[in-house]
């Protein structure tokens, strides 16, 4: 009831009738979206990178996917250079972020979305996308760390999980991608969503 009121609410702050679509959902995929930013304090982060991969049904369509640099206002210092590996140069004829934003509106749609700590992508995001098209991304998301934590609890009752990313990557058997890339990251989370959706946890 309060996700729907939510919603409704979200709707009537919709300035850009174009993104309506964002409101109806998907009946048969999803989409795996990871951000790489100039920081991990969500008030001061830019956005870099964007990556996002369809899935339906049980496949992850690697031809369905998106890669986007972003430019950001202020150049990348080193310490997040070691990060991400995205030196000023690289980012520097990246998109402008506003640019990149509608072209990731455009290509989730109305797709629920699927991420590794997505709460943070989400609240990236949304600095941009609210003021772009009057409201936050109403898209029902699916956090990779709860469906984990939920599927080792019903294994083991009150055990301890750890959550790292690494830890998932190697308990659910799933290949492991070179780390910090958005796209490489948003197909880690797809795959790791369809290694719990085969174990019940989807």
């Amino acid at each position: 009831m309060l996700a729907a009121l939510t919603r409704r609410w979200q709707k009537g702050r919709l300035t850009d009738p174009r993104y309506a679509g964002l409101f109806d959902e998907h009946p048969d995929e999803i989409v795996s979206v990871d951000c790489e930013t100039t920081s991990l304090d969500i008030a001061e982060a830019e956005l870099l990178s964007i990556g996002a991969v369809k899935l339906r049904g049980n496949r992850i369509l690697s031809s369905e996917s998106l890669y986007l640099l972003v430019r950001p206002e202020k150049r990348p210092d080193a310490g997040n250079v070691s990060v991400h590996g995205l030196r000023p140069r690289d980012v520097g004829d990246g998109m402008a972020p506003a640019d990149a934003v509608f072209q990731l509106l455009d290509f989730i749609g109305g797709r629920p979305l699927v991420g590794y700590y997505l709460e943070y992508d989400m609240a990236i995001l949304n600095k941009y996308v609210k003021g772009l098209i009057g409201c936050a991304l109403p898209n029902r998301r699916i956090e990779i760390s709860g469906r984990y934590y939920d599927y080792k609890l019903r294994q083991q009752p009150d055990s301890h999980v750890d959550l790292r990313l690494q830890t998932l990557v190697d308990d659910l058997k799933v290949p492991a991608l070179p780390r910090h890339d958005a796209l490489n990251d948003a197909i880690t989370a797809g795959m790791l969503y369809l290694a719990l959706k085969r174990r019940g946890f989807g």
